[in-house]
């Protein structure tokens, strides 16, 4: 069965998440995918976190925190987070975390994108230290060919071309970009592995264990941006 909900909207994902509870069914892997990147002009979602940051990162902290208690019920659960190579580029701009002050497309794509990582880490630290069965590990789809730059927020834009034109030499096709995401959720591992393409700069390649940019693994910044996230969604981490 299908559940619909906005990731942009913290009352759409309590909804669905109390429902799935309520529903009696299982579930086995949760893979936090969707997610918005470089809009050119600064968006807010319904609760008013800048548009990247509000989806890519706490929509789905909140689902998260939300199914895992469903989660806990399963022999072999696992969380997966979709990142991107881009969050190398990224910081957690605390004094700014919802770009108010200044806002840059790719500074705040790249920023959510390592606060999925961050999450995800430390997400996986806390399930360890609690003796939990549940697994959280990372993926990303290096450079891949979809239809986020051609039919997404830059179209029209300079550098949508650029990138057009960037996609048809550099980058895979958008089922080996999946490859490792399916290997994320599959394979046998531990929590806090980090899987990506095996090629140079992880922009291309079979799936293989990676490592993330330094900062990613820094829990001090985790356990901030999860206090400070729990905060801004009223939800808490069960671990």
């Amino acid at each position: 069965s299908t559940l619909i909900f906005d990731l942009g909207d913290l009352e759409s994902v309590a909804k669905a998440t109390s429902s799935y509870r309520s529903s009696g069914r299982g579930l086995d892997t949760l893979i936090n995918n969707a997610g918005v990147m470089a809009l050119p002009a600064r968006l807010e979602t319904r609760d008013g976190f800048e548009m990247q940051l509000g989806i890519n990162h706490i929509g789905h902290f909140a689902l998260t925190v939300g199914l895992s208690e469903v989660l806990e019920t399963s022999a072999q659960p696992r969380v997966v987070t979709v990142s991107s190579v881009m969050h190398r580029f990224g910081r957690i701009n605390f004094a700014d975390l919802n770009s108010e002050i200044a806002y840059s497309p790719w500074a705040a794509y790249s920023q959510s994108k390592l606060a999925n990582l961050l999450f995800a880490f430390e997400l996986g630290r806390r399930f360890d230290a609690a003796g939990s069965g549940l697994v959280s590990v990372a993926a990303h789809p290096g450079y891949s060919a979809t239809n986020l730059v051609a039919s997404g927020p830059m179209m029209g834009s300079r550098s949508a071309s650029t990138f057009s034109a960037l996609q048809r030499v550099v980058a895979q096709s958008a089922a080996r970009g999946a490859a490792p995401v399916v290997m994320a959720a599959t394979a046998s591992t531990v929590s806090g592995t980090y899987f990506g393409p095996g090629g140079p700069g992880q922009l291309r390649g079979r799936p293989v264990i990676v490592t993330a940019a330094q900062r990613a693994y820094d829990s001090d910044v985790a356990k901030r941006l999860v206090a400070l996230t729990e905060k801004m969604t009223g939800v808490t981490l069960p671990f």
